[in-house]
């Protein structure tokens, strides 16, 4: 998908070229609308080939943050390197590095599934073949059926593969699998994955915190209009370090202990009870439970 940049004010200066290995790159972006700051100095960087996911809860941010890389969005200051370009600047030779999934449907429903692959690729100097994007996206045995009557996790893979036939060097998914059944969700994970060894950058945003502990490199949580941590998802605010809670079954009895020293304790519990422990559970924070307090929303 291509994108027309409305320009940036005047008095933005042009970023610094960009590190190599660095895809984005944001410092002290700013964005209002009348009195309300919906981005209040942002800094982020993404690193090229890594999937990286933007969380937060409506209203924070996040959307505008994602638009202004895409270039959709005028921002009113800070700095913005998208693949070493300003997006408010950029041409289309930047556009055609960049891939957009939007969480509404691209496809036609006239035309067949080749089709609607074919007539995007047009727009590309060099696409990937039509028949191998479908491939990738798994929508092979559909090659001649009409959009309009896929399923709906069909419809996101034909949105992906609409995305992916530029070639594009960073691929924005946004609330990719949105309204999917679980076993569409799974198979879009393992999409996602095919595209991470073709080194494809992705930008995820997602409002399911299992999808991005599943297959973000890092993640950032995004509130009130600023980063309040960025980490990877299992160390994101300490979840690593907090105490967590032991569960077993003894005497017939379900008992717990909270500890920050959970081996010690099944060791213990191992040699009490002889060996195997009956309804052993470990547990620390999970995911969403910490994005829970960053967010300030009681768990």
């Amino acid at each position: 998908m291509t994108t027309d940049s409305p320009g940036v004010a005047d008095h933005q200066t042009t970023p610094a070229p960009a590190d190599v290995d660095v895809a984005i790159s944001v410092r002290g972006l700013r964005k209002s609308y009348g009195v309300h700051e919906a981005v209040a100095g942002i800094d982020l960087d993404i690193a090229r080939g890594e999937i990286f996911a933007l969380l937060g809860p409506n209203g924070a941010g996040k959307t505008t943050t994602v638009e202004i890389l895409e270039g959709y969005r005028r921002r009113d200051a800070g700095e913005v390197s998208v693949l070493g370009v300003d997006p408010a600047r950029a041409d289309a030779r930047w556009k055609s590095q960049i891939g957009i999934v939007l969480q509404s449907k691209g496809g036609d429903s006239e035309l067949t599934v080749a089709e609607t692959v074919r007539v995007q690729a047009s727009y590309f100097a060099n696409p990937r073949p039509v028949e191998e994007v479908i491939g990738l996206v798994g929508l092979t045995e559909k090659l001649k059926a009409r959009a309009s009557s896929l399923s709906g996790g069909q419809q996101r893979r034909l949105d992906v593969a609409l995305g992916i036939v530029g070639r594009p060097r960073l691929l924005f998914l946004d609330e990719p699998t949105t309204g999917f059944d679980p076993e569409a969700r799974r198979q879009f994970w393992e999409l996602i994955g095919q595209l991470r060894q073709l080194g494809t950058t992705m930008l995820l945003t997602t409002h399911y915190l299992d999808e991005a502990e599943a297959l973000a490199d890092r993640v950032g949580v995004i509130a009130g209009g600023r980063i309040v941590e960025v980490g990877i998802p299992a160390e994101l605010g300490g979840r690593h370090l907090a105490p967590a809670r032991v569960r077993w079954v003894e005497d017939g009895r379900r008992r717990e202990e909270t500890t920050a020293t959970p081996t010690a304790v099944v060791q213990a519990l191992s040699q009490r009870l002889g060996g195997e422990i009956p309804g052993l559970a470990v547990q620390r924070p999970s995911l969403e439970d910490i994005y829970l307090q960053m967010i300030g929303e009681p768990a």
